[in-house]
């Protein structure tokens, strides 16, 4: 049996380094799974008030649906109305979101570039020795994250979905009150306190003397009971109601909106992040010769922070379509004769947008949307870069 020469055996090594183990797939998992997490509870209340925005554009003003006159106004009145749970109403659901997105693109994005990595020659020393894999140009990091984008989308869409939905809830929903008594008053007494013979006395003896107003009012108020229940339904309900109307695949309703914004978004996102790093990393060995390679904290919160904010403006009116779409139902006014099977199109919806509101209404709530991506995004890398330093 023949013996490898040293090139080969330095080849296979560097193919062994770029198979995706079991391990490195658990790393990613982990490291994005915490850097998610970490990041959706501080960005979730400036989320929720851009949901909110984007969602009131296509809805008709109603004496029941509440409108917001900008981020912090939609921020005061939920507060003030709702109170600390409603600025963190549906985080749940986006909390396994953010951790199952994040943990999911950042697999995703390691993967493509091993598969990059794979695809091209690797580079020697002119001994042959110090056989390493080439380090990714910009553009074959574009190309890694915009396919893990693009994979991200599908694990995105339905959690997004249900998160949307919860988080408008509010603005549209008057839950039953029970009638209170006026203070010194003595309460009246109740039909269902009465005797069956005496109750159905007085429901006949109302009847025949106002037939119409008492089956009008009768109608009215079991309508209204069974439409406006005590609190607005939980994510599991959502989900089961979602289902139930639409079927399996009405979990991606608004897909293209998501796969647009995060195919685009996460190229602009990493490869952003990736280029400023670089040229961090550059200045300080040009100043330093002898310092490390390896990028510091405070250079990977900055270039993330700058991807944030890249990442979120170049394709905000994605998500603002994706927004009205996903949240379409649950702002449709009381009693509507529409059809609510009847899912509303992408581009259908940039056209209604479009003709009303122009390029503002496509950017509502932008500038809430970066000054939090910006935070948010150095965060994750922060915290990913680090857990990846750290147990490397």
């Amino acid at each position: 049996m023949g013996t490898q020469s040293g090139g080969d055996v330095l080849l296979a090594q560097v193919e062994d380094e770029l198979t995706f183990t079991a391990t490195s797939a658990v790393k990613e998992i982990a490291f994005g799974s915490v850097a998610g997490m970490v990041a959706e509870v501080f960005e979730y209340p400036f989320d929720l008030a851009k949901v909110r925005l984007q969602a009131q554009l296509l809805t008709p003003a109603s004496a029941h649906t509440k409108h917001f006159n900008g981020p912090l106004h939609c921020l005061m009145q939920t507060w003030k109305e709702e109170g600390v749970r409603g600025l963190y109403r549906g985080l749940p659901a986006p909390m396994v979101g953010a951790m199952a997105e994040t943990a999911a693109l950042f697999l995703a994005y390691t993967e493509f570039q091993n598969v990059i990595r794979k695809l091209s020659p690797p580079t020697s020393s002119t001994d042959g020795r110090n056989l390493k894999p080439p380090p990714l140009s910009i553009t074959q990091l574009g190309l890694a994250s915009a396919g893990a984008g693009f994979v991200t989308s599908f694990v995105l869409t339905p959690i997004e979905l249900v998160k949307c939905k919860m988080q408008v809830q509010m603005m549209n929903f008057k839950p039953i009150i029970p009638p209170s008594t006026s203070p010194g008053r003595i309460p009246h007494r109740s039909s269902s306190s009465l005797p069956d013979a005496a109750r159905h006395i007085s429901s006949s003896s109302v009847a025949s003397k106002y037939p119409k107003r008492f089956t009008h009012n009768a109608t009215s108020r079991t309508a209204e009971a069974i439409s406006s229940p005590s609190k607005p339904p939980g994510p599991i309900a959502l989900t089961r109601s979602i289902v139930d109307e639409y079927g399996f695949r009405g979990l991606w309703l608004g897909h293209t909106g998501t796969l647009l914004r995060e195919t685009g978004g996460c190229a602009a996102w990493f490869v952003c992040k990736e280029y400023v790093a670089r040229k961090l990393v550059e200045q300080r060995i040009r100043r330093m010769p002898a310092a490390s390679t390896d990028l510091l904290a405070w250079e990977s919160a900055f270039s993330g922070a700058v991807a944030g904010a890249v990442g979120a403006l170049l394709f905000y009116p994605a998500d603002t379509v994706k927004s009205a779409i996903q949240t379409e139902d649950e702002l449709r006014p009381r009693g509507s004769l529409l059809r609510k099977n009847k899912q509303s199109t992408f581009l259908g919806t940039f056209r209604k947008m479009w003709v009303k509101h122009g390029v503002r209404g496509l950017y509502a709530g932008c500038g809430m949307t970066v000054a939090r991506a910006v935070p948010s995004s150095g965060i994750i890398f922060v915290v990913y870069d680090g857990l990846s330093s750290w147990f490397a």
